[in-house]
């Protein structure tokens, strides 16, 4: 748990959602600003920044607490009363007392409270070179000079933590050096930014001294770095990662989204906080809902469960040779299917999965014998039905989902089968509703059995088995994959579809 306390809100909000950190917030200043500049700050009142705070530690609680704009003394003197009341033990504080825009932010008066009262709770300190200046102006420590060299920024650090912090990263972004590692004297000669990160030793720890090299990036588009960079520190921390570790991947994120920036506005423009995420276009559960109903899927879907010789089964128009010729194919795909299937239980990596694709096969083999019997009414025999050669309809879809299961993953496997075990039960439940119950049945409609048999309960049972395997497995892939899984399904019903042709004798 987070919690943001300044104006950069919605920087914070995204990197925060971005880590997959849950956050609540404190407003204690608000700006009127765009990429140009801080036109005007309206600050809200210390004791109602107060409020906020006991509203969201006294309830929910913190793990982190992340501060930013602190707006007044009067504020600042709150916030540190609150943590102190709340116990907070983990602070990531940055500095805001200047904007990347050249905007002063911290009113002069208020800087002394922060080095006096909130330093002290201070987990990390995340100051750029202008905001170390300033604290150790403030603190007497003065003249202050830029460093020349990395020797240089390590001693402004140690200078820094030690007005009461645990520990100091002084960002370098003001300061990028030559590939030497000495002060670059313009943009042309800047190669690199070097971040340091500073603390001190005790009784239980050691000193560290970390130096965080990164490309110097030519962009105008660094607009809330450090609100983005100090709100990564403590997501990180948040997770349980230690210091070292979390400084160096919010490092790392912040010099990804500068790179990855897209221009906004006449100014210094955002960073691009999403550059590591990608979101599914479906919720958890919903993959099944959503492949039938794209748009490019739901005509081929429509096809496939509407086709006429559905229909023909539905009304019993269709010709008996049809329906004979297709039983005996489909007779000689349900071999393959349950082959199909005992592949998935191979290629499955837990228990789980394997004994669902082995229940699968064993409701196939259930559902053969029960063809079998089926087709001895319509005059055929097992007998007869092997002896019979595989049409081409037969053969490219049979052929296909095994080719699938060789060459692909188990899930691609899946989504290869998935069409036939849906499809067929969708039909079934489709033709079953609207049917006139009242004239039904084997004496009015010879393929009636043919419904029933999926609509009965092992059928819709084995169908709830393969969609849930499918839904638990398809937030665990990225989106690309997710469009080549899509792919798969659609060719498998188009597959179907081909054979609901070779059934019309086409």
């Amino acid at each position: 748990m987070l919690k943001g306390l300044n104006s950069g809100l919605e920087a914070d909000q995204r990197v925060l959602t971005a880590h997959g950190i849950y956050s609540l917030t404190a407003t204690t200043g608000l700006t009127a600003q765009n990429t140009l500049g801080v036109q005007d700050i309206h600050v809200v009142p210390a004791a109602f920044v107060g409020k906020q705070i006991n509203a969201a530690l006294e309830d929910v609680g913190a793990d982190v607490v992340k501060l930013g704009m602190l707006s007044s003394a009067e504020t600042v003197d709150v916030i540190a009363e609150e943590l102190k009341k709340h116990v907070v033990k983990t602070v990531v504080l940055d500095p805001v007392m200047i904007s990347t825009s050249g905007s002063q932010l911290l009113p002069q008066d208020a800087i002394q409270h922060v080095r006096t009262n909130l330093l002290p709770l201070t987990t990390v300190l995340t100051p750029n070179i202008p905001e170390a200046k300033l604290l150790l102006e403030n603190a007497g420590h003065s003249p202050v000079n830029e460093p020349q060299n990395v020797d240089e920024m390590i001693e402004l650090a140690k200078r820094v933590q030690g007005l009461g912090s645990k520990a100091v990263l002084l960002k370098g972004g003001h300061l990028p050096f030559t590939s030497k590692r000495v002060r670059a004297n313009s943009t042309e000669e800047a190669r690199i930014v070097i971040d340091v990160l500073y603390s001190a030793g005790d009784d239980v720890n050691e000193e560290v001294v970390m130096l965080t090299e990164t490309e110097y990036l030519r962009s105008k588009n660094t607009h809330g770095t450090g609100c983005s960079l100090a709100s990564a520190i403590a997501a990180n921390l948040a997770k349980g990662n230690d210091l070292k570790t979390s400084v160096r991947s919010a490092i790392k994120y912040v010099e990804a989204g500068i790179k990855l920036s897209v221009d906004m506005g006449q100014g210094s423009g955002p960073i691009n906080h999403f550059h590591s995420l990608y979101s599914m276009p479906f919720a958890p559960g919903q993959f099944v809902d959503y492949v039938l109903n794209r748009p490019d899927m739901r005509p081929i879907w429509h096809r496939f469960t509407h086709h006429p010789f559905v229909q023909g089964l539905g009304d019993g128009s269709l010709p008996l040779k049809n329906f004979k010729d297709y039983l005996v194919q489909d007779y000689l795909y349900l071999i393959h299917f349950a082959r199909s299937n005992a592949l998935a239980s191979y290629k499955a990596r837990t228990m789980k999965s394997i004994a669902a694709s082995a229940r699968i096969v064993l409701h196939i083999n259930t559902e053969t014998a029960l063809h079998i019997d089926y087709c001895a009414s319509f005059g055929l025999t097992r007998e007869e039905m092997e002896a019979t050669p595989e049409k081409q309809a037969c053969v490219a879809y049979s052929r296909y989902i095994l080719d699938i299961g060789q060459s692909e993953d188990w899930l691609a496997l899946q989504m290869a089968l998935a069409p036939c075990l849906i499809g067929y039960g969708a039909i079934a439940r489709r033709l079953y509703d609207d049917a006139d119950h009242t004239v039904q049945g084997e004496e009015n409609n010879r393929y009636w059995k043919w419904i029933e048999n999926y609509v009965a309960e092992d059928y819709v049972t084995a169908v709830k088995t393969g969609s849930a395997l499918l839904e638990e497995h398809m937030h665990q892939v990225s989106p690309s994959r997710v469009e080549e899984l899509v792919g798969i399904f659609k060719r498998a019903t188009e597959l179907e579809i081909g054979f609901w042709d070779m059934g019309m004798g086409e």
